[in-house]
């Protein structure tokens, strides 16, 4: 499926900022037999100072750019055509959950895609002994590690409410659980602390997220998203698996990964630091468009 993408964030600061450094993870990436980057273009208004183009340790897309002219207001915008793969659910032959322990034991290399970087605690994501106690509510030991991802996935999407008011960018995930409302950047921490808790490293993917207006309806431009979910390893066998517990699926042709990390702070769409004083405000808009 090929999909046209046009993403614009913009900022407006109530005084002038003189100074800023951002880290931009907005180029949608290509993935060997499930995506495929035809082209795309990161436009800033106003042009940066500096400009860096590169990739992160978890080889995401990255650019770095720096104002040191002073601006009142800042404008991101991509626009991109991917090729979005299907991909076949694969059979289940991972390992039991009691097995997993002695498959990751066997998995030396400290390469960027390896589930050891996505067993433990990371910077946006602690373990609570909370998280533990609900997934075992769910699984038990003689259950295969892919059987295991879907059914707590199925769990929260049934206990947490979507709501758009209860949390924000930085609320802790343990605060969003006990809530149980949240977004979609909630139910990923959550369900990702939750897999962590019990052996199955996991990690947080961010992308687009295609919506399809009610029957009847136009569509309302500007009115798709950014979306999260999860990214969770089932063993040697399967390998890694993605699910959105959002939306209570497996990914498919609709999810258009950005860029895959241990929480959302690895993947941050914007993530830097300005010189500025007052309040600001910020929109987003995004357009995903079959073709």
């Amino acid at each position: 499926m090929l999909y046209d993408v046009a993403l614009e964030i913009t900022y407006e600061y109530a005084s002038p900022a003189n100074a800023g450094r951002h880290a931009l993870r907005l180029m949608p990436a290509t993935i060997v037999g499930e995506q495929r980057l035809i082209h795309g273009q990161v436009h800033l208004v106003p042009g940066p100072s500096e400009r860096l183009d590169r990739s992160d340790f978890f080889r995401n897309a990255v650019t770095d750019v720096a104002y040191r002219k002073s601006h009142s207001e800042l404008s991101f915008r991509l626009n991109a055509r991917i090729d979005r793969t299907a991909v076949p659910e694969a059979f289940d032959v991972s390992p039991s959950l009691s097995g997993m322990a002695r498959e990751l034991s066997s998995i030396q290399s400290l390469r960027p895609d390896e589930p050891v970087h996505f067993l433990a605690a990371s910077p946006r994501l602690t373990l609570d002994p909370a998280f533990a106690v609900y997934a075992e509510e769910w699984i038990h030991p003689t259950m295969s590690a892919l059987t295991a991802v879907e059914t707590i996935g199925k769990a929260l999407n049934a206990d947490m409410s979507f709501d758009a008011d209860a949390t924000t960018v930085d609320t802790p995930v343990l605060e969003a659980f006990e809530r149980r409302h949240g977004v979609c950047q909630d139910f990923s921490h959550i369900m990702i602390a939750c897999l962590r808790s019990v052996g199955i490293p996991a990690g947080y993917v961010s992308g687009f997220l295609r919506t399809i207006p009610p029957e009847g309806q136009p569509r309302l431009e500007g009115a798709d998203a950014m979306h999260a979910w999860v990214r969770a390893w089932c063993g040697i066998d399967v390998g890694w698996i993605e699910y959105d517990p959002t939306n209570a699926v497996r990914v498919g042709q609709d999810h258009i990964v950005v860029a895959r990390g241990r929480d959302y702070g690895d993947v941050a769409p914007v993530k830097g630091v300005l010189r500025t004083a007052g309040p600001q405000t910020t929109d987003h808009k995004v357009d995903v468009i079959p073709r």
